[in-house]
């Protein structure tokens, strides 16, 4: 995101002393991405930021999952893989339970009620969205205070953790990518200013406040996802400092939030196809969120989507508010997650096309992202199956009757 913040002190000119009341220098570190040719940050540290006393495997609870074969849709009841009080003895990172992934992203949701350890994802940057709850997403940056309906974009390899507050459970829904997470490129200009047709802009980002400067003794872990050769693996590094120990940073590469009801909506005369509500993007998907608007108004219209197929990609839509229309009767509810994957004819569900003449708005809150690469199901994603869904346009599965929703087996132990 290359917009420019400054945060705590940073010295007149780059690559140049920088020294404490005492005379001690500080330790620039450049955070930088692809080599040294795109956006970046300097941060300056009061502690060596390489120093390392200890390195151990840690293995992150991620299967391999299994392709979606025979091809069909899916739903997923992401509330059923945190039954009961279980979100108080799990953390947002460590109990991360993947639902979906392939090579360029994986879409992962957790239940919360305990801080997550000191955390770097080094394969890519991640995109969390948080459905309820409050918490501070704290960094070497500095903290954002987040609540329901906020992205949270953490870049790459930043150090960070998060902290649950209130009696409710932090409920993430996590998108990590293998990539960069951008805002959507049409929507802004050559220099990356975000333009007048963009539904957000700058003045609806929030960046982190800071600096935070921790008086929690060392030694300290960090918790580090990697890659394993060809696997996704995990390192716990424990260094001498705590790393928030920054005085200071400048530059265009840093966390930052963005509010779901701060997207201003595009509409029309007639029904508008998906881009249109885009909202970030990444190496092999894109991320969109429908959210309450006026809909349709040509005399004709049909405001809920066309049937459609997906020739390219596969489609993931998260429930996380109001009242979905297109998807009345199918069983779908807050908290559900929808795959319909390329080869799939699909589009709202019986009755839905007919009911929605008329309407002159939609409550509804929905998170979708869209893959051109196949998805494959992950742990989470077969443990939350209704086993139905597919069947739901016909009323019938392949024995005949509609099959019941089964029940979901318990949360697995955290590795």
């Amino acid at each position: 995101m290359a917009y420019y913040r400054s945060t705590g002190s940073v010295p007149p000119k780059r690559h140049t002393q920088h020294r404490d009341p005492d005379g001690r220098l500080y330790f620039e570190e450049l955070m930088g991405e692809e080599g040294f040719s795109s956006d970046s940050s300097l941060l300056y540290h009061r502690h060596l930021p390489s120093a390392l006393v200890d390195s151990r495997v840690w293995q992150p609870a991620e299967d391999k999952p299994e392709p979606n074969h025979p091809l069909k849709p899916y739903h997923f009841r992401l509330h059923d893989l945190f039954p009961g009080e279980s979100w108080r003895q799990a953390d947002p990172v460590r109990d991360r339970r993947v639902v979906l992934g392939n090579a360029d992203v994986r879409i992962a949701y957790v239940a919360a009620g305990l801080p997550s350890p000191l955390y770097r994802n080094a394969i890519g940057d991640e995109c969390v969205y948080l459905e309820s709850g409050s918490g501070v997403m704290e960094s070497v940056f500095g903290s954002i205070e987040v609540g329901e309906g906020d992205y949270v974009v953490v870049p790459r390899a930043t150090t960070h953790r998060w902290l649950p507050t209130g009696d409710a459970p932090l409920r993430l829904y996590a998108i990590e990518a293998n990539s960069h997470i951008t805002p959507a490129r049409r929507y802004l200009s050559k220099f990356g200013q975000l333009l007048e047709h963009a539904p957000f802009c700058e003045r609806d980002l929030r960046g982190p406040v800071g600096p935070l400067l921790s008086e929690e003794p060392g030694d300290v872990e960090v918790y580090v996802k990697h890659r394993v050769g060809g696997d996704i693996g995990g390192t716990v590094l424990t260094t001498p400092e705590h790393p928030f120990d920054v005085v200071g940073w400048d530059g265009c590469l840093y966390p930052y939030a963005f509010n779901i009801r701060d997207y201003e909506p595009i509409t029309g005369r007639i029904h508008q196809p998906p881009p249109a509500h885009q909202v970030f993007e990444g190496n092999g998907f894109v991320i969109c969120n429908f959210v309450p608007r006026k809909v349709d108004y040509h005399p004709l219209s049909i405001p809920v989507p066309y049937y459609h197929s997906n020739v390219d990609s596969d489609e993931v839509m998260f429930y996380c508010g109001g009242d979905y229309e297109a998807r009345k009767g199918s069983g779908i509810g807050q908290g559900s997650v929808s795959l319909h994957p390329g080869g799939h004819t699909h589009g709202p569900q019986p009755g839905a096309y007919e009911r929605s003449i008329g309407a002159e708005f939609f409550d509804e809150r929905a998170v979708m992202v869209d893959t051109f690469r196949p998805l494959d199901l992950a742990e989470g994603g077969r443990a939350g199956d209704d086993g139905r869904y597919a069947w739901s346009w016909s009323g019938r599965g392949p024995q005949g009757e509609l099959p019941p929703q089964g029940e979901l087996p318990p949360q697995g132990d955290r590795s």
